[in-house]
């Protein structure tokens, strides 16, 4: 099984940010690559930046801070992660441009390296085909945000060996999360059982049975969620929960999984949720 010392993260966003402070903390070498070298900055002060408020907060002492952080480092040079045990890729959500990076990945990273995706819901065994070692990808899918959330989401698709399966649920465990095995399919366990619930909010607002509001206080005080179906929409981004639904109703053609027409209109118009400060609700 392979040993995992060294991990490469690629993308620097919020997701990508939350992947390298969990693993730098689980004490692996992290080098995260971003499209440009001020990005990957960013990401590297944001992430400071969190570790001072856990130092204020007495959550972690000065001497943890330092030692996180110099396990950190970022580049714009994918060449970077060439000699990395496990490289994991949570770029957009875009099937053509995620394999378009795992071609680039299978020349650059070392032969017995370890390739993985954080998506949500594509197809794994599309990345594995595309490189000379779908024996060694798998998805490694964490949830945001990475540091609070505790499940990650071990993807084995039919071309993964046990090796590899094996090595990514002994790294995500490694990394304090519940690490659960599951097969290839669209949504995978947590999305395919989560986005037709939150479709039919949608569709329930949209035929006039409560208020967004009140849907969303039902479901906090009926099902003790911690938030409501509108609130959690806005959270994730309506455009990603528009991508998640339409890849599972391709699979599945599920008519549960068919995005109703205010989201495909929201995104449409931009309002994608927190991100742009305007979804369901304002912000």
């Amino acid at each position: 099984m392979t040993e995992i010392k060294r991990v490469g993260v690629l993308g620097s966003g919020i997701m990508g940010s939350g992947l390298a402070e969990v693993m730098a903390r689980s004490g692996y070498e992290v080098v995260v690559r971003s499209r440009s070298q001020a990005s990957a900055d960013a990401m590297v002060a944001s992430i400071d930046k969190g570790l001072t408020k856990a130092v204020e907060r007495g959550k972690a002492t000065e001497d943890e801070k330092a030692a996180i952080l110099g396990r950190i480092s970022a580049t714009d040079h994918l060449g970077r992660v060439a000699d990395c045990d496990l490289v994991i890729e949570s770029v957009v959500e875009d099937l053509a441009v995620k394999k378009a990076l795992f071609v680039e990945l299978e020349e650059i990273v070392k032969p017995e390296g370890i390739l993985a995706t954080n998506t949500s819901t594509l197809p794994v065994v599309e990345l594995a085909m595309v490189t000379k070692r779908p024996a060694q990808v798998c998805g490694i899918h964490f949830f945001n945000p990475a540091p609070a959330m505790k499940l990650v989401e071990v993807i084995r698709p039919i071309t993964a060996s046990d090796d590899t399966i094996a090595a990514a649920m002994a790294f995500a465990t490694s990394c304090g999360k519940d690490a659960v095995e599951v097969k290839d399919r669209a949504g995978f366990v947590v999305n395919a059982l989560l986005f037709p619930y939150l479709n039919n909010a949608v569709r329930m607002w949209e035929t006039g049975t409560a208020s967004m509001e009140d849907i969303d206080t039902a479901m906090k005080g009926g099902c003790n969620f911690p938030m409501g179906p509108f609130a959690l929409l806005d959270l994730v981004g309506l455009d990603t929960s528009l991508s998640i639904l339409d890849a599972l109703y391709a699979e599945f053609r599920d008519p549960n999984y068919a995005a109703v027409p205010s989201l495909r209109r929201m995104v449409a118009a931009g309002h994608l949720g927190r991100k742009t400060k305007r979804g369901f609700y304002s912000y």
